[in-house]
């Protein structure tokens, strides 16, 4: 009987060892691939930054103020004046239509339904 609980124990030792072993490695993997994943993210928000920057640079007032001078001819643009504005009273909302009511609802007493 002893003999049967040594070779139960040691088999249990083995499965265990491998099991770990096992479970090592897909740590690893796993910590791996959320290292490739924060390198991207950081590379990401390098890319957007930069990015940013550049379309601040080019949407510069004086810079498409010169281009807007440069393409009157095709484009016809026009400085903003101040009397292009509106106020929010005047601006025309659509009409909601009023539903009519045709045929007054009647409750019975007794809780069915008309």
């Amino acid at each position: 009987m002893k003999g049967f609980l040594y070779i139960v124990s040691a088999l249990a030792v083995i499965g265990l060892a491998f099991w770990a072993y096992h479970e090592n490695y897909e740590t690893q993997h796993a910590m791996n691939q959320v290292e490739r994943v924060q390198k991207d993210i950081g590379q990401s928000r390098a890319r957007l930054a930069m990015l940013k920057a550049e379309w601040a640079y080019l949407n510069r007032p004086d810079r498409l103020r010169d281009l807007a001078e440069m393409n009157f001819e095709s484009l016809g643009l026009l400085p903003l004046r101040p009397d292009q504005f509106g106020r929010i009273d005047q601006v025309a909302y659509p009409q909601t239509e009023k539903l009519l009511v045709t045929e007054p609802v009647s409750v019975s007493s007794d809780g069915d339904k008309p």
